[in-house]
């Protein structure tokens, strides 16, 4: 399987790698069997945070014997030296090993302050001083805050969202990794659940030579499919770049993303869903989004109080009340001129 080494860190990483968030969905035994799957079929990269419930310690249960042989990743989301270190020592005890390859600053508002004795930089410091990590990463959906990021010089590598949807200022910070000798791990290269050509996405990831996306996945099928991809690496052709630049033209723009930050509700909206719900009913099956379920997750969005908390908080600074109400307009419309076909 493809290689490439993550800038400064010197970390030798598979090109296909996964993203281990959805694994907390999975029950503990099916869990470590795809784990297990995706090591036996050659990926050496595995990626999780202390906020993603029990995936930590499904990849302990899984892959702890076979653990110098894997390069593994995590976050935290505190905000001081006294979470970071309480996090760290956790993921230590979940993931049954005496080291961390790769510790992430998760989704930072902004770039930690490096000279606050008790602030999360200092905490990240203190491990590698422990002996608990080996270097330093950070993650955001801010591509300002990305850029501000790598110009700090704080930090080994960056995630970010990457797909072959993502702006231009977007798709530029790979360069600018590059440069910085930053090692770039791509999140969302399905730019949440939107893009469901793999060949497309393996080939666009392809052309970059160093970026490693991380395939966020659940399901045997799915890792199948990856591992299937690894081994015919498809690279950019004609027919594969004329099908993405059509994605780009209906997808590009403002769209959610699914990343939850704009979470939970006050009134108990499921944002991240109800708020790209046209693109789920024209891109994958609808008839599971037509059930009496779902119809009520998407009338709750007249309860909407205007609070504009989930606009406040969306790294995409996306105009989230009124993107609702277009879709339960949208998806009203959808069910009136589907329904005979249920």
């Amino acid at each position: 399987m493809k290689t490439l080494t993550l800038g400064k860190t010197g970390l030798v990483v598979t090109k296909t790698a996964m993203g281990c968030l959805p694994v907390q969905r999975c029950s503990m035994e099916d869990a470590v069997q795809l784990l297990r799957a995706a090591f036996d079929g050659g990926i050496r990269y595995f990626d999780t945070a202390n906020a993603y419930t029990d995936s930590e310690e499904k990849i302990g249960l899984a892959l702890s014997d076979v653990r110098d042989q894997i390069v593994i990743s995590t976050k935290s989301a505190a905000r001081d030296k006294a979470g970071v270190l309480a996090h760290i020592e956790n993921s230590l005890k979940m993931m049954k090993t005496d080291h961390i390859d790769l510790f992430q600053f998760h989704q930072v508002p902004e770039v930690p302050d490096p000279n606050d004795p008790d602030g999360a930089y200092a905490g990240a410091l203190e491990a590698k001083a422990r002996g608990w990590i080996d270097h330093i990463g950070v993650t955001t959906h801010r591509v300002a805050v990305a850029e501000q990021c790598i110009a700090s010089g704080l930090f080994e590598t960056l995630q970010f969202p990457f797909s072959y949807i993502s702006a231009e200022r977007d798709l530029a910070l790979a360069e600018k990794c590059k440069e910085a000798d930053m090692g770039y791990i791509a999140m969302k290269g399905l730019a949440g659940g939107m893009l469901t050509n793999a060949r497309a996405c393996h080939a666009f990831m392809n052309c970059y030579d160093n970026v490693v996306p991380i395939w966020g996945i659940q399901k045997m099928e799915e890792l199948q499919e990856w591992l299937q991809m690894a081994e015919e690496d498809p690279h950019m052709d004609a027919e594969l770049d004329a099908f993405i630049q059509k994605e780009r033209r209906e997808l590009s723009g403002s769209f959610c993303r699914s990343c939850g930050y704009c979470m939970p509700c006050p009134m108990g909206i499921e944002i991240r869903q109800c708020a790209r719900m046209n693109m789920l009913l024209r891109r994958s099956p609808w008839q599971p989004y037509m059930t009496p379920e779902w119809q009520a997750k998407m009338e709750k969005i007249n309860d909407c109080i205007g609070c504009r908390s989930c606009a406040s908080k969306c790294p995409y600074e996306l105009d989230t009340p009124n993107l609702l109400k277009y879709m339960l307009k949208d998806y009203r419309e959808f069910y009136e001129s589907h329904k005979h076909l249920l």
